[in-house]
């Protein structure tokens, strides 16, 4: 993105569909990509899950192609096994928790349709949402098939975990 914003391009079409992953890292994402001095549209082309959805929200414009999902789901931490949870550590993460989900639901709130206590519902019952669900929450503005013009220049990432 950083090489598009230095070579002056003004619109950037992200083709996207991931699993999601880590928290910081996928807000870290939605604030860079949002200050970028182009036009983002995104458009998710399989599954959008998790935080993979902040992300997402980041375009100006957003598309989905018609037989894609959107999955959500609360803030979760891994336990080492033969771990000792005392309460000390067990308010501190849910305290984590907690302002995750905050944070990941003031996006949503702020980028579709969706109402805090609706946001607060998909992440307590874990759903996985289609394309109507989208567009009919101002999660994505259209739904339609990817179309990439002749001759566009287009670059894929491709990240393995």
């Amino acid at each position: 993105m950083s090489n598009c914003a230095n070579q002056g391009v003004k619109t950037v079409y992200l083709l996207l569909s991931t699993p999601g992953g880590s928290v910081m890292n996928g807000l870290n994402i939605y604030n860079v990509l949002i200050g970028m001095p182009f036009e983002l549209i995104t458009h998710n082309v399989g599954n959008v899950d998790s935080i993979g959805n902040a992300i997402f929200l980041a375009g100006s414009k957003r598309y989905a192609c018609p037989h894609s999902t959107f999955m959500f789901h609360g803030v979760g931490f891994d336990v080492p096994s033969q771990s000792r949870l005392e309460e000390k550590f067990l308010r501190e993460r849910l305290g984590s928790i907690l302002t995750d989900h905050k944070r990941i639901g003031s996006i949503i709130a702020e980028r579709t349709k969706l109402d805090q206590k609706v946001v607060e519902t998909l992440f307590t019952e874990a759903q996985t949402k289609d394309a109507a669900f989208a567009v009919s929450t101002g999660t994505v503005h259209e739904v339609k098939d990817v179309q990439i013009p002749p001759g566009s220049n287009i670059v894929s990432l491709v990240f393995q975990r």
